[in-house]
């Protein structure tokens, strides 16, 4: 796959992730999320995206490319756990 397709295809990915709060606001109430909270999930998605491509282009050894892939999505679920329910008690928490 040429890497501007697996970049479009990894954008059009996070987007789908955030299709997925947006149908689910139209059928319950539980879920209310702001036009902030679509702007703040996005970013962070695109940025995620960003980085994953570019470790994907740039690192040519295939454990490193995996071992940096894992730590970033790790990272990513940490900080997205952290701002939607407050497991660490920082001042940004969600809850």
């Amino acid at each position: 796959m040429p890497k501007n397709k697996r970049y479009i295809f990894l954008l059009i990915l996070a987007a789908a992730l955030l299709a997925i709060p947006f149908i689910a606001m139209q059928f319950t109430p539980e879920v209310a999320w702001t036009a902030s909270d679509f702007l703040i999930a996005g970013v962070f998605l695109f940025v995620l995206v960003s980085l994953a491509e570019v470790i994907l282009r740039k690192v040519t050894l295939k454990k490193y490319r995996y071992l940096l892939l894992v730590i970033l999505l790790f990272t990513f679920l940490l900080i997205w756990l952290e701002l939607a329910v407050g497991i660490f008690n920082t001042p940004f928490a969600g809850s």
